[in-house]
């Protein structure tokens, strides 16, 4: 680690992470109820855009060095630490990070989930996750363009249907998160579904509001952020030929999370 920079430890944040388009939003605007400055340089979706430049640069290298078992070579490694703390200060500034609650929302962040760990040894993450059959068949393939070349292998990229390719990105992005998220963060690691969310609003918002350390009647938070979208299993409306490809291919990541069965 970089002399330059010591691990803020402070006032621990709130991270919330996903692959892009898992309902992140709504856990945002929770995270808000319970008293959470996310920043105010936001995008529609509620993205904090102070970490785009570095997401863009570093997450591809970062997961490579990991999926090889290797770190980043100390030049690059000092250059990514400076460049958060870059971002982070333009987030959110120290004063502020001493004296409120703060945080933020960027889907991307799930890719960096050790690195973040390292630099803020107290976070709390959020891990959003939505049935990987929707997700696979929504037009939000961002992530996929961006990163497929730092998750699948060149022969996935070349043979494998784009579908199938998406699936696999979600799976192995989200079983790395969930893995280290319960090794590594204990309490401070906590994963929703999504499907969840929509179906027990009022449960899953007072099991958010907990993990957060609010107490608060959550049913009125529930009613005024929780709706459920008309995309939500959109993956049934799809030919049971496609539906049973993309489940040979990713059934096992699937299974870990409770979607089949």
């Amino acid at each position: 680690m970089s002399a330059d920079f010591a691990p803020v430890t402070n006032a621990p944040p709130v991270v919330i992470g996903a692959t892009g388009g898992s309902g992140t939003r709504v856990i945002a605007r929770l995270a808000r109820h319970a008293g959470y400055d996310l920043g105010r340089n936001l995008n529609s979706a509620e993205d904090a855009l102070e970490f785009y430049s570095f997401h863009e640069k570093w997450i591809n290298p970062f997961v490579s060095a990991e999926r090889r078992g290797t770190a980043l070579p100390k030049p690059d490694a000092d250059q990514m630490e400076r460049e958060f703390h870059f971002a982070l200060e333009r987030h959110q500034p120290g004063a502020v990070r001493t004296e409120r609650r703060w945080g933020w929302k960027a889907p991307r962040s799930i890719y960096l989930l050790p690195f973040l760990h390292h630099q803020l040894p107290n976070l709390k993450f959020i891990h959003v996750l939505r049935d990987g059959r929707d997700m696979v068949l929504s037009p939000n393939q961002n992530q996929l363009r961006k990163h497929a070349a730092a998750i699948l292998s060149w022969r996935e990229r070349l043979f494998r249907a784009r579908p199938e390719r998406a699936l696999l990105l979600w799976g192995r992005v989200n079983a790395a998160a969930a893995q280290f998220g319960e090794s590594n963060l204990g309490e401070n690691y906590l994963r929703v579904r999504f499907e969840d969310l929509c179906a027990k609003p009022v449960e899953t918002t007072a099991h958010i509001m907990n993990f957060l350390g609010e107490s608060v009647d959550p049913e009125p938070i529930a009613r005024a952020e929780i709706s459920p979208p008309s995309t939500l299993q959109r993956w049934r409306t799809y030919p049971d030929s496609l539906i049973t490809r993309l489940q040979g291919v990713g059934g096992d990541f699937l299974g870990q999370f409770g979607y089949l069965g």
